[in-house]
């Protein structure tokens, strides 16, 4: 992954931010909207790309594209660079290939002590029964 390649590849888009701010709300475009285009991407190999895809999928437009927005601060400078530090984190824990994952077998200890509890479990019911039938 080339953090400098895909910051260049990032669009931005100021827009009003909603809540509390009184007339500023109202004037300034402070919040900030960060559009990611997964498949015109140059920075990421095939195989990190399908990886982004698998992990992001919940996220992503049905074009593939990745929209995230930031209106935490007053400045839209700083709200900029928040959603851009956001972005690349979310890239470098999508990218992670994950660790196969090993089969073990259960051991001998919680063998017997599942059916210890189920021979329990066996003596509880069959106490519950009535005994003329």
């Amino acid at each position: 992954m080339d953090e400098k390649k895909l910051i260049q590849e990032l669009d931005y888009k100021a827009v009003r931010s909603s809540g509390a701010g009184g007339q500023n709300v109202n004037k300034v475009s402070s919040k900030v909207e960060l559009h990611f285009n997964l498949p015109a991407s140059q920075a990421f190999s095939e195989t990190e790309k399908q990886r982004v895809l698998k992990k992001l999928q919940n996220r992503l437009t049905n074009s593939e594209e990745l929209i995230l927005q930031c209106d935490e601060s007053r400045s839209q400078h700083k709200n900029k660079e928040l959603v851009t530090q956001r972005f690349l984190e979310l890239m470098r824990q999508a990218i992670i290939k994950p660790k196969p994952r090993k089969k073990t077998k259960p051991p001998k200890a919680a063998k017997l002590k599942r059916l210890r509890e189920k021979k329990i479990n066996a003596e509880k019911k069959a106490a519950r029964k009535d005994p003329l039938k």
